[in-house]
C-alpha cells in the first residue's frame, strides 16, 4: 500500500513538472524515430514483400554461397578474436597486477590502451599491409619473400586481436584489482602453487568477467567493417558483405535481410553479456581489496612475463608508429628514400584535405556536446527520477551498442531515403550532413550514459533535493547542482562522443555523400586503390587530432574539473540548508 502510493506521489510529482514532461517526451521521440525505427524498417523490409508476409527475401539471401559463407567466416573470426584478445588482456592485466615490473613497462602497458581509442579503427591493417604484404617493408625489403600474402583469414584476426585486447586487457585489470589477495594468500599458506592458486582461486572469481570481456570482443569482431574491407581481400565477412550489396548488387531488400541476420546474432550476444554476465561478475567480485596485495618478485616468473608482455607491446607501438612513417616514404614497397613531405602537401592541395578535414571536424563538434548533454540527461533521469518509461529510455539508449554499424547504416537507408514510413516526413534528412550527426550521436550515446550513470550514483540525493525545498524546478537543479557535480563525465562523455565521431567509419560509409568529405571515408578509399603513403598521410593527422584533443580534455578535467575536496563541502553545507529549512517549516 505504502508503496504504490509512493509511486503515486512520484507521478503527481512528475506531471506537475512540465519541464521534465517535455524532456521525457523529447527523449522517447528521439530514441524511437532515430534507433528502434530504422530496425523496425529493417525487420519490415526482410518479412513484408508485395504480397504481405513473406520470407522470401531470407530464403534468397540464405540461397547466396557467398552469404552463407560469409556467416561461418564472421562466426569463425568472430570466435578466434575472441578468445586470443581475452588470453592477450589477461596476461596483460596479470602481469601489471600482480608482478613487480619495470616503471617503463607501466608506461608502455598506459600507451598501448589508449592507441586504440585515439587512432582509426583500421590503422592496423594499413601497418600490417605495409610491414608484410607483398611489398611490405619486413616481407619484401628485408626478408626478400614476394610470393605471401597477409590478405583473408589471419591478416583479420590477427589485426582485430591487436586492436581490441587492450579492451580486454582494460576490464580485466579493473576486475583483477577487486580480488581480496587474503582468498590467495591463503591458498599459498596452505602449500599451493602460484599456478594452482591462479587455477583454483584466481581464474573461478575471474571466470565471468573473462565472459564478459569474450562476448564484447566477439561483438566488436564480427561488427567491424573497416579491417575486413582493407585486410579480408576476397575473405567475405557479414559487414562487407552487407556493404557490397548495397554498392554493388544495389540491392536494398537483401542487404536489409542480411543485416537483420547480423543484428540477431550481436544482439544475442549483447542481452547475455548485459543481463547475465555484468551481473554474474558484480555479485562475485564485490568490495575493494582489504589490502595491499604483495607482487610476484620471483625472477623466474617477473622476467619472462616482463619480457614477453613488452615484446608484445613493443611491436603493437611500431604497428601504429609504422603510420606516420609510411607517410614520409616517396613510394612505398619500392623506393624508401629520401624521405618526403609531399603526401602531407597533397593531402591539402590535391585529395580535399581541408575539406575533408573542415567536414569532419564541424560535424563531430556538433555531435560531441550534443551526446554529452543527452547521455547526462538520460542518466539523470535513469538514477534520480520514477516514471512508468524509464526503463524504456535506458533499454533504447544502451540498444546502439549492439547494433553493428553497417546495419544501423543499411536501417536509416530504408527509414529515411523515402521519408518516415515512406510519406516523404523528415526526407530531407537522407543525404545531408544532419543525418551523419545523428548517427554519430546515436552511436555514442551508450558510452556517455554509462558513465553519467556511475558518476550520478555516487552523489547524494540531499543536495538535489535541498534545491527542490528552496523553490528551484527540475531545470534548474539538473543545470546548476547536478551538471557542475558531474562536469568530469560530462567532459569525457564529450571527447569521447567526439574522438568516436571523428573516427568513425562504418554506419556512415554508406550515408555519406559527394557533398561531404570524411576522412575516415577518404583513408578508406586510398586504402582500398592502394595508395597507402597517402592514406597513412590522412590517418596521421587525424591521429594527432583526435590525441591532442584527449590530451586537452585531460588538462581541462585536471584544472577546472570537479574538485574531490569540494565535494563533502558541498555535500555538508546543502545538509545544513536542507536542515534549516525542515527546522524553519516545523516551526
Amino acid at each position: 500500500m505504502a508503496k504504490s502510493q509512493s509511486a503515486a506521489l512520484d507521478r503527481k510529482k512528475l506531471m506537475a513538472d512540465p519541464v521534465m514532461v517535455g524532456t521525457i517526451v523529447v527523449l522517447i521521440t528521439f530514441l524511437t524515430l532515430f534507433i528502434l525505427y530504422p530496425l523496425a524498417i529493417l525487420l519490415v523490409d526482410s518479412f513484408y514483400g508485395g504480397e504481405g508476409f513473406t520470407i522470401d527475401t531470407f530464403q534468397r539471401i540464405l540461397s547466396m554461397p557467398t552469404f552463407v559463407t560469409a556467416i561461418g567466416n564472421t562466426l569463425k573470426v568472430g570466435f578466434l578474436v575472441g578468445i586470443l584478445s581475452t588470453i592477450v588482456g589477461l596476461l596483460f592485466a596479470y602481469v601489471e597486477v600482480y608482478v613487480k615490473m619495470w616503471r617503463i613497462v607501466g608506461g608502455l602497458f598506459k600507451v598501448v590502451s589508449m592507441l586504440p581509442v585515439v587512432s582509426p579503427p583500421f590503422v592496423l591493417s594499413l601497418s600490417m599491409i605495409m610491414l608484410f604484404g607483398k611489398a611490405g617493408i619486413i616481407t619484401r625489403q628485408w626478408l626478400k619473400i614476394y610470393d605471401n600474402s597477409v590478405y583473408g583469414f589471419w591478416g583479420i584476426v590477427i589485426v582485430q586481436t591487436l586492436t581490441f585486447f587492450p579492451v580486454c586487457y582494460m576490464m580485466l585489470k579493473g576486475l583483477l584489482k577487486n580480488i581480496d589477495p587474503s582468498l590467495e594468500e591463503a591458498a599459498r599458506d596452505m602449500g599451493a602453487s602460484r599456478w594452482k592458486v591462479f587455477a583454483t582461486v584466481t581464474f573461478p572469481l575471474l571466470l565471468p568477467g573473462l565472459g564478459n570481456a569474450f562476448l564484447v570482443t566477439f561483438i566488436e569482431s564480427i561488427a567491424d567493417f573497416a579491417n575486413p574491407m582493407i585486410i579480408g581481400g576476397s575473405y567475405d565477412t557479414l559487414a562487407t558483405t552487407i556493404y557490397l550489396q548495397i554498392t554493388g548488387a544495389y540491392d536494398k531488400e537483401g542487404a536489409a535481410a542480411m543485416a537483420v541476420v547480423l543484428l540477431c546474432i550481436t544482439l544475442g550476444m549483447f542481452i547475455v553479456q548485459k543481463y547475465y554476465l555484468e551481473a554474474k561478475t558484480a555479485a562475485t567480485l564485490t568490495g575493494k581489496a582489504s589490502r595491499g596485495r604483495m607482487l610476484i618478485a620471483d625472477r623466474s616468473v617477473t622476467v619472462p612475463l616482463t619480457i614477453l608482455c613488452s615484446l608484445a607491446t613493443i611491436f603493437v607501438i611500431m604497428m601504429y608508429a609504422c603510420v606516420p612513417i609510411g607517410a614520409l616514404f616517396p613510394t612505398w614497397g619500392y623506393k624508401f628514400t629520401p624521405l618526403t613531405f609531399k603526401w602531407f602537401g597533397q593531402v591539402f592541395t590535391r585529395y580535399h584535405g581541408l575539406q575533408a578535414f573542415r567536414d569532419s571536424f564541424v560535424l563531430s563538434l556538433i555531435a560531441a556536446p550534443i551526446t554529452a548533454l543527452l547521455s547526462m540527461i538520460i542518466s539523470y533521469l535513469v538514477v534520480k527520477r520514477k516514471f512508468r518509461s524509464k526503463g524504456f529510455i535506458e533499454a533504447v539508449s544502451m540498444l546502439a551498442m549492439a547494433v553493428p554499424g553497417t546495419v544501423l547504416g543499411v536501417g536509416y537507408i530504408r527509414g529515411f531515403s523515402g521519408g518516415v514510413f515512406h510519406t516523404g516526413f523528415l526526407q530531407g534528412l537522407y543525404g545531408s550532413a544532419a543525418i551523419l550527426v545523428i548517427v554519430f550521436v546515436v552511436r555514442s550515446l551508450p558510452t556517455g550514459t554509462r558513465s553519467g550513470i556511475s558518476a550520478l550514483r555516487q552523489i547524494d540525493k540531499s543536495i538535489e533535493e535541498s534545491a527542490y525545498d528552496m523553490g528551484a524546478d527540475s531545470f534548474k537543479v539538473f543545470m546548476t547542482v547536478t551538471l557542475p557535480l558531474i562536469k568530469d563525465s560530462f567532459l569525457s562523455g564529450l571527447v569521447t562522443a567526439f574522438v568516436r565521431s571523428i573516427t568513425a567509419i562504418s554506419a556512415i560509409i554508406l550515408l555519406v555523400t559527394p557533398s561531404v568529405y570524411l576522412i575516415t571515408v577518404q583513408i578508406n578509399e586510398f586504402a582500398e586503390k592502394g595508395a597507402y603513403s597517402i592514406a597513412c598521410a590522412f590517418a596521421t593527422i587525424l591521429i594527432l587530432i583526435t590525441y591532442g584533443s584527449v590530451l586537452l580534455m585531460n588538462l581541462f578535467i585536471k584544472y577546472f574539473g570537479t574538485s574531490r575536496k569540494l565535494k563533502p563541502e558541498k555535500v555538508k553545507k546543502a545538509k545544513t540548508k536542507r536542515i534549516n529549512i525542515q527546522v524553519i517549516k516545523e516551526g
